[in-house]
C-alpha cells in the first residue's frame, strides 16, 4: 500500500520525546486526516517491571480501516477480525469487516531496548474530528503492561496511569481534497478529478488513470454524471499545429498490464450538455462503463477553473489508495 499523509501529519511526533516517553507505549504519528492513509507506528520503550516482551497486542478502533500489519522478523503475528461500525468503501467494494486486533508474539524484547510495531490503514471517510485511542497491551514472562485506560467523554484532560495511546483525528484543510482509487474486475481507475465550469458552460472533462492488472483486454465506453446529459469518451490531438478533438466511439482501449492516463490535452471523457456548473472544492460522483468489467461508481475532485492537473499533495491535494 502506498501512504499519503499530510507533511504536518508525518512532521509531528507524540509530544513526549522519546527519552521522557519512556512511562508508556506511544504513537509515533499521534495526528491523522479524516479519509487519509495512515501508518501507525507503536513505540515500546520497556518491558514490564524489568521483563522482556514477549507479546504485543495492539486494538485498532473502529475509525481505522482496512488495516495491514507489517511482520517482524523473530515474532509471530496473528490477527483477529469483527464488524466495523461502519461499512467502508475499497475500490467500489462495500466491507463489513477488518482487523481488529494485532498479535505480534513469540519475540523476546529486553526491558533495556526499545522498539517499534508498525501496520497500515485508512482513517474512514465521514468520522468527525476528535481523539480516537489504540489500546496496547504487552505480555511478558510474568506480567503485562496494560496501555489501555481512556479518559471519559466529560474530562479529556483526566489523568490516568496507564494512557491508551492517543491518535487526533482531523478534517482534511480547506481546500483540500483527498483522491481515490477504484476497482471494478481487473481495472484500477486511479485519482478521478475534473475542472470547475464557468456558469453557462455546457460541457466539462474529466481525467483520471485507468490501470488494467488482468490478462485481457478491455474498453471504456462511456459512463454518467448527474448533472450531464451524457458522457463521451474522446481523445484530443494535434494535427498541422491544430487541436483536434474526435469521440471514441468504440471506446478507449485499454490493454493487459498497461496504463492509460485521460488528462488534459490527451484522451478525457467529455461531460455533454451540463445542466449546472461544477463547482470547484465540491466533488461530484458519477460512474464509467467499461465493455468488459461494467460499471463502477467513482468521485471526481474539482479543481479551479483551468487548472492543468489537481494540485499536488502537501499543496491542498491528498492521495488515497486502498487496497
Amino acid at each position: 500500500m502506498k501512504i499519503a499523509l499530510t507533511a504536518a501529519a508525518s512532521a509531528i511526533l507524540f509530544a513526549c520525546p522519546l527519552s521522557n516517553a519512556s512511562a508508556h507505549s506511544t504513537l509515533e504519528i499521534s495526528q491523522a486526516t479524516i479519509g487519509s492513509s495512515y501508518k501507525g507506528v507503536v513505540r515500546v520503550p520497556h518491558g514490564c517491571n524489568g521483563q522482556a516482551t514477549q507479546t504485543l497486542r495492539v486494538s485498532i478502533p473502529d475509525e481505522i480501516v482496512n488495516v495491514k500489519p507489517m511482520p517482524k522478523a523473530g515474532w509471530q503475528l496473528s490477527t483477529k477480525k469483527g464488524p466495523y461500525a461502519t461499512p467502508f468503501n475499497n475500490h467500489g467494494k462495500m466491507i463489513h469487516e477488518g482487523v481488529k486486533e494485532i498479535v505480534w508474539s513469540g519475540g523476546n524484547l529486553a526491558d533495556e531496548n526499545y522498539d517499534e510495531f508498525i501496520f497500515t490503514g485508512t482513517i474512514s471517510p465521514g468520522t468527525l474530528p476528535k481523539a480516537t485511542y489504540v489500546p496496547v497491551v504487552q505480555e511478558c514472562a510474568n506480567g503485562t503492561e496494560k496501555w489501555i485506560e481512556i479518559p471519559p467523554a466529560h474530562d479529556a484532560n483526566a489523568k490516568l496511569k496507564a494512557p491508551a495511546p492517543v491518535l487526533q483525528l482531523v478534517a482534511a484543510a480547506q481546500g483540500q481534497t483527498v483522491s481515490k482509487d477504484y476497482m471494478i474486475g481487473a481495472l484500477k481507475i486511479s485519482a478521478p478529478w475534473t475542472r470547475a465550469t464557468p456558469k453557462g458552460a455546457q460541457v466539462g472533462g474529466g481525467y483520471l488513470k485507468i490501470t488494467n492488472t488482468g490478462k485481457e483486454s478491455d474498453r471504456l465506453t462511456g459512463g454518467t454524471l448527474p448533472i450531464a446529459g451524457r458522457l463521451e469518451v474522446h481523445e484530443m490531438s494535434t494535427d498541422n499545429g491544430m487541436m483536434k478533438m474526435r469521440q471514441l466511439v468504440q471506446g478507449l482501449e485499454i490493454k493487459p498490464g498497461e496504463s492509460v492516463e485521460l488528462k488534459p490535452g490527451g484522451y478525457h471523457v467529455m461531460f455533454m450538455q451540463l445542466k449546472e456548473p461544477l463547482t470547484a472544492g465540491k466533488p461530484i460522483k458519477g460512474t464509467l462503463v467499461f465493455e468488459k468489467a461494467g460499471s463502477v461508481e467513482i468521485e471526481y475532485q474539482v479543481a479551479p477553473i483551468g487548472a492543468s492537473a489537481m494540485p499536488a499533495a502537501g499543496s491542498g491535494h491528498g492521495e488515497h489508495d486502498h487496497h
